[in-house]
C-alpha cells in the first residue's frame, strides 16, 4: 500500500495518511496472526480463540480503513 504513492505523490490528507497506516498495520498483523495459526511442528499448539479473535479485529481495522478511504475519495471526487 505505501508503494502506491510515490514520496512526490505523498496524500495531502492527514485523514488519508492516517487511514493508510490503519490498513498497511492491520494488514501487517493480520499476516502475523495468520502465522500463529500454523505454528512449527515442535511448538505447543497456539490458543485458537484468541488468534480467531485478533484476526476478526485486524479484519475490523481493515474494514474501517479501507470504508474512511472511500469516503474520503468520495467526499473529494465529489468537490
Amino acid at each position: 500500500l505505501q508503494r502506491l504513492f510515490l514520496p512526490s505523490q505523498k496524500p495531502k490528507s492527514e485523514l488519508v495518511r492516517t487511514s493508510l497506516r490503519l490498513l498497511t498495520s492491520s494488514a501487517y498483523r493480520l499476516q502475523s496472526e495468520c502465522r500463529k495459526a500454523l505454528p512449527a511442528e515442535p511448538s505447543p499448539a497456539p490458543d485458537m480463540q484468541l488468534v480467531t479473535q485478533q484476526v476478526i479485529q485486524c479484519a475490523y481495522d481493515i474494514a474501517k480503513a479501507a470504508k474512511q478511504l472511500v469516503t474520503i475519495t468520495t467526499k473529494e471526487n465529489n468537490n
